[in-house]
């Protein structure tokens, strides 16, 4: 099976998809090595990661695509990659969704910001025209069904501006052209998350920030309201980044043993060295001291 077609068979199961969100392809592997199905890679989470800079269209295509590649080449977790506006025109959308194909992903998002786009729960975003918006859309679908299987998240940010209405009449829209999941981004109340589920068809996915502007729900609400993938995009960098950050005031008041260290044997473990170690056992090069 290609990750399109495993990420096809877990939305075809009658459940909600509970997605942590990715930055690395560390973070990937402890999300595969929690047993969760299948992980996003988080453009805020990543841009924070990468290149130490708010989620401001500051990284670019090739960043972003290399970023994907490292986290599917290290776990077997379908990765949703996150291709923002897809850098361009829509020419540039269908590089886009083939290059995250060609990079292992199983699915890639495409969004009608306007660029340089911007995280969803912070100020400042608008989007583009409706025909530019399904015009990449329409774009990633067709390199979609031309070349390496992949499937398309369609988000629009069309809430914030224009309201709810436009926001669901263009998710609409989207599932028309062929997107096969589609993405509201910041409904601001139970009630409008209610009606992108009840308004539009297909899987739906909720993307769940915390301290944000949708309703952290529980996940058997949001299973009840009917959507189909609830995404936390920063929950394990903010987790990571709480734990740093105490971690290094510690040792900045003469307390180098921090209270958050993984101990040293599951961390080698979690990483890979007691894998590696095993497997090197039948290459008598590769046998080194430890």
């Amino acid at each position: 099976m290609t990750p399109a077609d495993r990420l096809r068979a877990l939305l075809a199961e009658d459940r909600l998809l509970t997605m942590p969100c990715c930055f690395d392809a560390l973070s990937a592997k402890l999300i595969e090595q929690a047993g969760f199905d299948l992980t996003f890679m988080s453009g805020f989470a990543a841009s924070a990661s990468r290149i130490g800079a708010p989620d401001l269209g500051l990284m670019s295509y090739a960043e972003v695509q290399d970023q994907a590649r490292n986290i599917c080449e290290a776990v077997s977790l379908p990765l949703i990659g996150d291709g923002d506006t897809g850098y361009g025109n829509a020419m540039n959308v269908r590089r886009t969704v083939a290059g995250m194909a060609r990079a292992g992903c199983a699915a890639v998002m495409i969004e009608d910001q306007v660029a340089p786009k911007r995280c969803g729960h912070t100020p400042g975003k608008d989007v583009v025209g409706r025909e530019e918006a399904f015009d990449r859309i329409r774009a990633a679908v067709d390199a979609r069904n031309e070349g390496p299987d992949i499937l398309i998240l369609a988000r629009t940010d069309a809430r914030h501006t224009l309201g709810l209405d436009e926001a669901i009449a263009r998710a609409a829209r989207f599932a028309e052209l062929g997107a096969d999941i589609l993405f509201v981004e910041a409904p601001k109340t139970e009630a409008e998350m209610r009606r992108v589920c009840d308004e539009l068809p297909g899987p739906k996915m909720a993307n769940i920030v915390e301290g944000g502007e949708t309703p952290d729900l529980p996940a058997a609400v949001l299973e009840e309201i009917g959507y189909r993938i609830a995404a936390y995009p920063l929950s394990l960098m903010a987790a990571a980044m709480k734990a740093m950050v105490e971690t290094l005031e510690s040792m900045a008041a003469g307390h180098p043993r921090a209270p958050h260290l993984m101990d040293f044997a599951e961390l080698r473990r979690r990483i890979g060295f007691d894998d590696y170690y095993a497997r090197s056992e039948a290459y008598a090069s590769a046998a080194r001291p430890r």
